[in-house]
């Protein structure tokens, strides 16, 4: 019974104490959550005063913008009606002009309209003045025959017989006198330039005639340079352009042709074949070293035409011209070295320029070239003076340039003083002493001819030729040749010779005609 009493006591107290547990922790959830509804209901407060104030802020930022917004706008609406008014002032300022320009007009045309009417008056009264006076130009000559009793034909037959007379009276006249007189002073400063440049020039004197008889070693050696059947001396003519013979003793190759640098080729190839005997029995191993010996040709043709251009200090022309200029130096006339020529001439026509107050630069590109068709006339026809012209004017030289090469041997008319100049230039570099030389057969030949072209015009009594061929004195029978004939004569006697003869530079044609009377006193 205590047992029970004792057990009852203890569920008892068990039972209370759990209660008080859960009543305990009951009360304490109730705080927790307590605290947490306050700190919430703090937060919340919190949020809702800062967003408060950032929607007042926002609303005073928006209200600060538009109102300067509105200032701006309110700014610029007021330029712009002032814009608007200075626009509409100038508008009714131009109105009111043409007003007046239009009131000044009409004025204007009110008080010519009487003038016109006048005008037309008088254009009408012109017109039948005109109408006469064509009827009476058609009536005069006829009036004017009648009166005269003589034709118009006839009359002015007589006028141009009598005008011509006259011409040539006074021609003759010139003429007679023009040796009497001294020179004027444009004939003083030409020959003073001519003399200026010659004297302020030195160069390279030195003549050059390329070799046409190429000799062969002796004996049995010369049979590789040659091959079997001259097949070697084929290979060569196909590269050079030339024809290669073997003489009759087989100890040398004569070349024929007109080609300069083909003549250069060929008889560099003999050479080779000449040192290395044993390519000769390889024709196409021939063939290939004429080749290559022609490039390196080029290469030295072009590098020639380049230096023509540094030594004149011009710039330099097409590629095709450089090398034409280069080519020069293999072809030569009267045994003058063509591109020292070209070089010379150039120097020579600067100088002149220069005295003359021209284009330096200009004179030596142009006489440079002048002869720059010599180095084609194995291949085209006609004047090297045409041929150089037409290549420069297509190669896009300047006119004046093309016109002095076609001009040099007045194959085209002069149309610069650069023409004139470069004419000059090519005559003083070919005619002066030790430039070319002559064979004594060829220079007793010309001297012939000069003579017998001369004496087979009637009225001659005797002809000279003298200056070393470069004048030829023509004395005339006085009672057969009058002065205007003299005149004539002399003009058809240089036009004979520039016609059948081919000659350096210029010769002077001087007809002499004299009278003389001889008295015996005793």
């Amino acid at each position: 019974m205590a047992v029970l009493v004792a057990l009852g006591a203890g569920v008892v107290v068990l039972v209370a104490g759990a209660w008080l547990g859960r009543l305990m922790v009951r009360r304490q959830e109730q705080a927790w959550s307590a605290g947490v509804r306050g700190v919430t209901r703090a937060i919340a407060d919190a949020a809702r005063t800062e967003q408060a104030e950032i929607l007042r802020a926002a609303e005073l930022a928006a209200r600060e913008e538009a109102l300067a917004t509105g200032a701006a706008f309110e700014a610029r609406s007021l330029e712009r009606e002032a814009e608007l008014a200075a626009v509409s002032a100038r508008l009714r300022r131009r109105e009111e002009t043409l007003a007046v320009e239009t009131a000044d007009l009409e004025a204007r045309r009110a008080r010519l309209g009487l003038p016109r009417q006048r005008a037309e008056v008088h254009e009408s009264q012109a017109a039948e003045s005109k109408r006469q006076a064509r009827a009476l130009e058609v009536e005069s000559p006829a009036a004017l025959e009648r009166c005269a009793g003589q034709t118009v034909a006839a009359l002015r037959a007589r006028l141009l017989e009598t005008e011509i007379e006259d011409a040539r009276l006074a021609a003759a006249q010139v003429v007679r006198v023009a040796d009497q007189i001294p020179p004027d002073d444009a004939g003083r400063r030409a020959k003073r330039v001519m003399g200026i440049a010659v004297g302020r020039f030195s160069g390279h004197y030195l003549t050059e005639r390329l070799m046409s008889l190429i000799p062969l070693p002796q004996g049995a050696a010369a049979d590789p340079v040659i091959g079997r059947d001259e097949v070697n001396l084929r290979a060569i003519e196909g590269v050079a352009g030339v024809k290669l013979a073997l003489s009759d003793g087989r100890d040398a190759i004569r070349l024929e042709g007109l080609d300069g640098v083909g003549r250069e080729i060929a008889r560099r190839c003999v050479a080779w074949l000449c040192r290395n005997s044993g390519a000769g029995s390889d024709p196409k191993r021939v063939e290939q070293a004429a080749r290559d010996i022609s490039a390196e040709l080029g290469r030295e043709l072009v590098d020639l035409g380049r230096r023509a251009c540094a030594t004149l200090e011009i710039a330099r022309p097409h590629p095709e011209i450089v090398d034409l200029v280069g080519r020069l130096n293999y072809r030569t006339s009267f045994t003058q070295n063509q591109w020292k020529h070209a070089v010379e001439a150039a120097f020579l026509c600067g100088m002149m320029a220069e005295e003359m107050g021209l284009d330096l630069k200009l004179a030596r590109r142009a006489a440079l070239m002048h002869d720059i068709g010599k180095a084609l006339t194995h291949e085209m026809d006609g004047s090297h003076a045409v041929i150089g012209a037409d290549i420069a004017r297509r190669l896009g030289e300047p006119e004046v340039v093309a016109n002095a090469i076609g001009a040099h041997h007045t194959d085209e008319p002069f149309n610069s003083p650069y023409a004139y100049l470069v004419a000059a230039a090519d005559a003083m570099s070919g005619a002066r002493p030790g430039a070319r030389r002559q064979m004594e057969d060829n220079y007793v030949a010309k001297l012939e001819d000069l003579e017998r072209i001369t004496r087979s015009f009637r009225g001659i009594e005797e002809a000279f030729a003298v200056q070393g061929g470069r004048e030829v004195r023509i004395y005339v029978q006085e009672d057969r040749v009058d002065d205007l004939s003299a005149v004539n004569l002399s003009a058809e006697i240089a036009r004979k010779i520039s016609a059948e003869m081919t000659f350096p530079g210029q010769i002077r044609v001087t007809v002499i005609r004299e009278f003389k009377a001889v008295e015996t006193a005793s």
